[in-house]
């Protein structure tokens, strides 16, 4: 007897949704970066950056299936990518990063635990790495103390803030019955 797969043509189609709605937010935050990181607030660029993490929040929050963190993470870098096609493989990279954190974290309770606790988990890990690479990547200890302090601490709470909002968002679509079978 041949399996159902969970990936049905609906729940492909809301991955696509989310990923187009966030893939837009994307492609704008990449026309702030480069402005934001030639001027004083750099230390301002986890909070952008942050924002990646919303395909993944919302497509777990709404679905709570396998997988779809990944593929609505991929819709959302081809929207961005659109945007700014210089930085689209940074998108993907960023896409595909972002997506196996998620999926990686929901893997570890076997895609059965969706409490707030687990989404908030996937994006402090994600917070961490991001403010660690780009303070190494972007040289920013030639900042003064109090920048990069500011910015360790933006780095890891701008995906934290962003899942929290990502969270409300999917809740309402998940009340709105998008998630309906």
């Amino acid at each position: 007897m041949a399996r159902t797969s969970v990936l049905t043509t609906r729940v492909l189609l809301v991955c696509a949704a989310i990923g187009v709605a966030t893939g837009i937010l994307a492609g704008i935050a990449g026309w702030v970066t480069p402005v934001l990181l030639a001027s004083p607030l750099l230390f301002l660029y986890g909070l952008v950056l942050g924002s990646h993490v919303l395909p993944g929040i919302i497509a777990q929050e709404v679905l709570r299936l396998r997988l779809v963190a990944l593929i609505t993470h991929v819709f959302a870098a081809l929207i961005a990518s659109a945007f700014n096609p210089a930085w689209a493989l940074r998108f993907i990279g960023t896409a595909l990063l972002f997506g196996l954190i998620q999926e990686g974290v929901a893997a570890l309770t076997r895609y059965r635990s969706w409490g707030p606790w687990r989404f908030f988990l996937s994006a402090a890990i994600i917070g961490i790495f991001v403010a660690v690479v780009v303070f190494f990547a972007a040289h920013l200890s030639v900042m003064p103390l109090w920048a990069q302090i500011l910015y360790l601490a933006i780095s890891v709470l701008g995906p934290v803030a962003w899942t929290a909002i990502g969270l409300a968002i999917g809740s309402a679509l998940r009340r709105a019955g998008v998630a309906r079978r």
